[in-house]
């Protein structure tokens, strides 16, 4: 019989490792339903446009969690105690939340739990390998009111300053008034949906989820994180720019029809687009002494054996 390993095998749990798994499994069952009316609250969240996509981030946690998986070892006596005092820490901030009644703080509160109880079943070696797909999610919450508020204005700001300035260099009598963009008798409104924070929200996820399932260096990878935001926003003021040529070319109803319908189906395959020739660029940017290093003795550079010279 081969001794390859199936398919069903890859679910298969040694024994040594049924202890763990289950301590792990039943604490993060309490802490499921302690946290249940809380979650609820973090789930009406991702109706909203904006966070539509906190739907995937468990999911995608769990898979990453899952491609990551290694036997989980004993935690040694000071990591439980270390999961022990950020498991009280959670909880202290759940308390205080309910207490002054601020709900996010109470929905934040529920990471640190997540980390001390992976603390305390496998210590630091199960933190190391579980500890960014635990962080991954931090995407599953909204952003707090007050940033929200603050950073509405500054990206409308951008969104009509470059969609004005990219308009006249095409040619396009347009110019600024506020957060309205002129173009002759017809007015572009950048509102508060049209300031890019929904698309930076869900490609700052989407990026940070390439560089965790992606081998590459760390410098590549905080490039990636960085650039998400300015790919985000260059996308939003495309889409801007072109609803006001369509405005100027064919009329204002197919501009709304492309600007409200279409573009929220382009958008994200434009940004993915993007990064996709950033990651080429990334990837032939640095060469690196393994790249033009001599083939061995013997072996072609496809890999093939060469036949021994006749003298």
């Amino acid at each position: 019989m081969s001794n390859e390993p199936t398919f069903m095998s890859q679910f298969e749990i040694s024994p040594d490792q049924r202890r763990p798994l289950a301590i792990l499994g039943g604490l993060l069952l309490l802490l499921f339903v302690f946290y249940w009316s809380t979650l609820r609250v973090t789930a009406g969240t991702w109706n909203s446009p904006e966070y539509s996509h906190g739907w995937l981030v468990p999911a995608f946690a769990g898979v990453l969690l899952w491609l990551r998986r290694e036997p989980i070892r004993d935690a040694s006596g000071s990591a439980r105690w270390a999961g022990l005092g950020l498991l009280s820490f959670g909880l202290a901030i759940r308390m205080a939340a309910a207490y002054v009644g601020y709900p996010y703080f109470d929905m934040l509160s529920l990471l640190p739990c997540l980390f001390g109880v992976f603390l305390i079943v496998g210590g630091w070696h199960l933190l190391r390998w579980a500890g960014p797909a635990l962080g991954f999610l931090i995407f599953m919450y909204p952003l707090p009111s007050i940033v929200q508020r603050e950073m509405l204005n500054p990206l409308q700001r951008v969104a009509t300053v470059c969609s004005t300035y990219a308009l006249q260099t095409l040619g396009i009598a347009a110019y600024r008034s506020g957060n309205v963009i002129h173009l002759g008798e017809l007015k572009l409104n950048v509102v508060d949906a049209c300031s890019g924070l929904r698309m930076s929200t869900i490609f700052l996820a989407l990026a940070v989820a390439i560089t965790l399932v992606t081998v590459r260096p760390l410098w590549e990878r905080i490039v990636i994180i960085l650039s998400s935001v300015p790919i985000a926003l260059l996308v939003n003021v495309i889409r801007i720019t072109v609803t006001g040529v369509l405005y100027q070319t064919v009329g204002r109803e197919i501009g709304d029809r492309v600007f409200h319908d279409l573009a929220g189906w382009v958008m994200m395959p434009m940004a993915m687009g993007f990064l996709f020739l950033e990651l080429q660029v990334l990837s032939n940017l640095l060469v690196t002494d393994a790249d033009h290093q001599p083939a061995p003795i013997g072996i072609s550079p496809m890999g093939a054996p060469k036949s021994p010279k006749k003298s």
